[in-house]
C-alpha cells in the first residue's frame, strides 16, 4: 500500500466549446509534468468551458475525450481526473471521469446541477457518490456546485481525499475558499479544489484559487494564475490526525434520501 500520493493540479483557461483544441492544450501541458506524479487533476468541463449548449458539441466528443484520457493514463502511468460534457442517448451529463492506467474508468455524474445557470434544465443530475480506491487512498471526487452541500460530501465512507473540479467564477470566489477549507476540517480529509482561470464567452471571469487543504484545514498550495501546482499527500497524516482527535466518531448519523 502506498503511503504517499503525488498530485498535479492544472489551473488553466479553457477554449469555449472546442474539445479538440482543449485536448491539444492539455496534452502539451501534461507533457511538461514529471514522471513521478500519480494523479493529474483538470477543471470542470475541461474540453468546453461551462457551456449550457451541449447540443453544440458533437455527440462523439465525450467518447473521444475518454479515449484520450485512457491513452494518456496508460502512456504516462498515472491517473487523470476531470469532468466533461457527455451525451448518452437523449440525455446530457456533466460527467467526471477518474481514469487510471489499464483500468476500467470510474465515473461520477454531478449531483447538484447549478440552478442559477439553468444547468438543472439541461444536464441530468447524478444520484450516487463515487469512492475511488487508488494506490492505497480512498478518493471522493465531486463537481463544483456540489461544494455548497456538506451533507452530500459527508465522510461516511472513510475516504482520505475529497476532490472538487470546478468552473467557479471570481464573483463568488470567497465562498469557494471558505467552503473548501470547511469540507477538509469537518470531514478530517484532504480537500483538493481545481478551478480554471481566464474569461468565458459569457464574460465571466475566473481567478483560480485552486487549493489543497490537509485534514486540519491548513492550506498546502494556492494559486491565482495559469500554472501547474504540485503537492504530496501522506496517508499517515490522515491516520494520525483521526486517531488523535477522533472527531468523526462524534458525527451525526443519517440516511440520505436521493
Amino acid at each position: 500500500m502506498s503511503q504517499e500520493l503525488k498530485i498535479a493540479l492544472i489551473q488553466s483557461p479553457l477554449e469555449w466549446e472546442n474539445p479538440e483544441g482543449n485536448r491539444r492544450f492539455f496534452s502539451n501541458k501534461i507533457d511538461t509534468i514529471s514522471d513521478n506524479v500519480d494523479v493529474i487533476v483538470l477543471p470542470e468541463m475541461f474540453t468546453t468551458g461551462f457551456t449550457m449548449n451541449p447540443q453544440n458539441i458533437d455527440s462523439l466528443e465525450g467518447t473521444k475525450t475518454l479515449e484520450w484520457m485512457q491513452q494518456l493514463a496508460d502512456k504516462k502511468n498515472l491517473a487523470l481526473v476531470g469532468s466533461i460534457v457527455f451525451n448518452e442517448g437523449n440525455q446530457y451529463y456533466n460527467r467526471l471521469y477518474f481514469v487510471a492506467p489499464k483500468t476500467t474508468p470510474w465515473s461520477y455524474d454531478k449531483r447538484h446541477t447549478f440552478t442559477l445557470a439553468g444547468e438543472d434544465k439541461i444536464y441530468t443530475a447524478g444520484t450516487s457518490k463515487l469512492i475511488v480506491d487508488y494506490k492505497g487512498f480512498k478518493i471522493c471526487p465531486l463537481i463544483c456546485y456540489d461544494l455548497r452541500f456538506p451533507v452530500w460530501a459527508r465522510n461516511d465512507d472513510g475516504y482520505d481525499i475529497l476532490l472538487y473540479v470546478a468552473n467557479w467564477p471570481k464573483l463568488r470566489i470567497n465562498a469557494w475558499d471558505a467552503l473548501l477549507k470547511a469540507r477538509a476540517i469537518e470531514n478530517m480529509a484532504y480537500a483538493i479544489g481545481v478551478n480554471r482561470v481566464g474569461k468565458d464567452i459569457n464574460g465571466y471571469e475566473y481567478n483560480g484559487h485552486s487549493s489543497v487543504y490537509n485534514a486540519l484545514g491548513e492550506q498546502l498550495v494556492f494559486s491565482e494564475k495559469e500554472e501547474i501546482l504540485y503537492t504530496t499527500l501522506y496517508k499517515d497524516h490522515i491516520t494520525t490526525t483521526r486517531n488523535k482527535l477522533k472527531f468523526l466518531d462524534d458525527r451525526d448519523m443519517f440516511t440520505l434520501l436521493t
